[in-house]
């Protein structure tokens, strides 16, 4: 056997013999001084290590501090409630066929590939050819892939219903068979009722999403009146939370959510990248207005502004979506709002319209006609004060003299408008849907966070689902 291995240790250096020598000594004559030296060094190490790594004391703490309101139990449901609903043999945006486009990469789209033009390398990348009614899709797919989704339906707070009901609803709009526009509803509203998570609380911390406006699920009974579905008229989606496109004022249980832009960052750095290219960009016209006539409208507000822009080409940048198909070709939309100080916002086929979105995430202030094509709706995503993002013109003003809306945008001086722009590029990243769960907050994670929040104060008698300050800005 080697000798080395019972080789007698090293003696310790001369200057440690004699620390060792006087804390012995020390220790010898004042032995409850020693404690107490003992006691506070002890302290001192357990509040260093806490500060250290919290988590690892106690990893509750951690786990309640991701989760503070709760997680969330996504339900299950029969495909033919979601996935059998898509069209997969229709990947690309079409125009006369809304629902085409939804399948690529989980309701994002394809890549946009024709603003490789338009953008820098960087950025283009992260934009697609979104379908304006994803939301379902894009919501679906979060939630399930969220930190705070649980499988066990027994430790929920909340439960999220993934149901495409926009899809299941709109593909019968057109026809006069409202059974065709209900059964499916009915059914999905039977399968949920059977479950246990919603016996004990008749729906209340249920929460779903829909890619469609309110008044196609609000059919009415008298007979001149039957557009849409009636599913948000049962009585058991009284209790249910939607998070939808455009909400109807007096129902609280209709939070409106951002339409899906085509703008789909990954992480924050590209959202800063983003914004800081909105904000250098060279505007070179006053005002510009995106849209096509309704001919079949009495008084067609579009129309007007169509015929307005036509008369001003110094001021107003028109792009006419009749000839340049602007639903598949996001470059001729995207190249106009970034060039314009300025986007006209009348109403689209309701009050609300994507452009809104592509407006601000364009970097250009939105100028609206109507309280109710943003002010009562989108409350928790845009800024509280209207005037600090946006522009009102009543829109009885301008059918007495269009002029009124240079006069009115003319008015603002230079820093005025700089100030606009720079609360409209603030409020991006509340207004876009990251690609997957990205490093920042964006749109679903406000209204899941938003969600969560107000079903616990509900539970505890504190919510507010039975008020909507959008009662204000009814017309």
């Amino acid at each position: 056997m080697n000798s080395s291995e019972f080789q007698t240790p090293a003696k310790p250096p001369n200057s440690l013999n004699k620390s060792l020598k006087f804390f012995h000594t020390q220790f010898s004559s004042h032995p409850r001084f020693s404690l107490f030296i003992l006691f506070l060094s002890a302290q001192f190490f357990v509040l260093y290590f806490m500060r250290l790594s919290p988590s690892c004391l106690n990893p509750a703490v951690s786990h309640r501090n991701e989760c503070p309101s709760g997680k969330v139990y996504v339900y299950d449901l029969p495909s033919k409630f979601n996935k059998d609903l898509l069209l997969h043999n229709c990947t690309d945006l079409i125009p006369w066929n809304w629902q085409c486009g939804l399948v690529p990469n989980r309701g994002y789209g394809g890549p946009a590939v024709e603003l490789r033009r338009l953008l820098p390398e960087n950025l283009a990348g992260s934009w697609y050819r979104t379908n304006q009614f994803a939301l379902e899709l894009i919501f679906h797919h979060r939630v399930l892939t969220h930190k705070c989704r649980t499988l066990e339906p027994e430790s929920a707070a909340a439960f999220y219903i993934p149901f495409y009901a926009g899809l299941a609803v709109g593909k019968h709009l057109w026809n006069n068979d409202t059974w065709r526009r209900d059964h499916l509803c009915e059914e999905m509203l039977h399968w949920v009722k059977g479950r246990k998570s919603w016996k004990r609380s008749n729906g209340r911390d249920h929460f779903m999403s829909i890619g469609r406006i309110t008044w196609d699920f609000r059919r009415l009974t008298e007979p001149a009146k039957r557009w849409g579905s009636s599913f948000l008229n049962t009585a058991e989606m009284q209790a249910v939370t939607r998070f939808i496109i455009e909400s109807a004022p007096r129902d609280p249980r209709d939070v409106s959510a951002p339409y899906p832009t085509g703008f789909h960052p990954d992480d924050r750095e590209t959202v800063q990248l983003w914004q800081k290219f909105v904000r250098e960009r060279n505007r070179s016209n006053l005002f510009t207005f995106i849209g096509a006539a309704r001919n079949w409208v009495r008084r067609d507000f579009r129309a007007l502004l169509l015929g307005y822009c036509k008369t001003e080409p110094g001021f107003c940048r028109l792009v006419d979506c009749d000839a340049a198909q602007c639903a598949a070709n996001s470059s001729v939309v995207l190249e106009a709002l970034l060039g314009s100080e300025f986007c006209l916002q009348p109403k689209g086929d309701s009050y609300t319209r994507r452009s809104i979105f592509d407006c601000m995430l364009a970097g250009s202030v939105p100028v609206f006609f109507w309280n109710r094509t943003a002010y009562g709706q989108y409350r928790w995503f845009l800024p509280g004060d209207p005037e600090s993002y946006s522009v009102f013109i009543e829109h009885e003003r301008v059918r007495s003299g269009a002029g009124v809306i240079k006069r009115v945008l003319t008015g603002f001086s230079k820093e005025e408008i700089r100030r606009k722009r720079e609360t409209v590029i603030e409020t991006i990243p509340r207004i876009v849907y990251g690609f997957g769960n990205a490093d920042f907050k964006d749109a679903f994670d406000t209204a899941f966070d938003g969600i969560l929040e107000k079903i616990k104060k509900d539970k505890i008698g504190q919510g507010d689902f039975g008020s909507n300050d959008s009662f204000r800005f009814l017309y």
